[in-house]
């Protein structure tokens, strides 16, 4: 992916079990916008609605995550692309 002139990313994490065994399991996504701050490697930090999850996406389309408190760990997406339209809710949904 080249280039994050985007206001936004979709970052799509591994699939998480949603009960039993006859569950599907369903890839988490969520919607980062783009913030007026810069990561650690000088690229812009884009978040969610509710500020928690935070990432640096480079020009190359690398992402790194950012912890937001001192006792998180944040897993690394799977996927990641621009998305142009608004996404509907506070910033986190399932994938269809």
């Amino acid at each position: 992916m080249a280039g994050t002139a985007s206001e936004a990313f979709e970052l799509r994490f591994a699939p998480t079990a949603t009960g039993g065994p006859e569950a599907p399991e369903v890839p988490d996504t969520v919607v980062v916008h783009r913030t007026s701050a810069r990561g650690p490697g000088g690229h812009p930090v884009y978040a969610d609605a509710s500020g928690i999850v935070r990432a640096e996406i480079s020009d190359r389309g690398e992402v790194r995550m950012l912890a937001t408190s001192a006792w998180q760990a944040p897993l690394r997406p799977i996927a990641s692309h621009a998305v142009s339209a608004p996404h509907p809710g506070p910033g986190r949904a399932s994938a269809a």
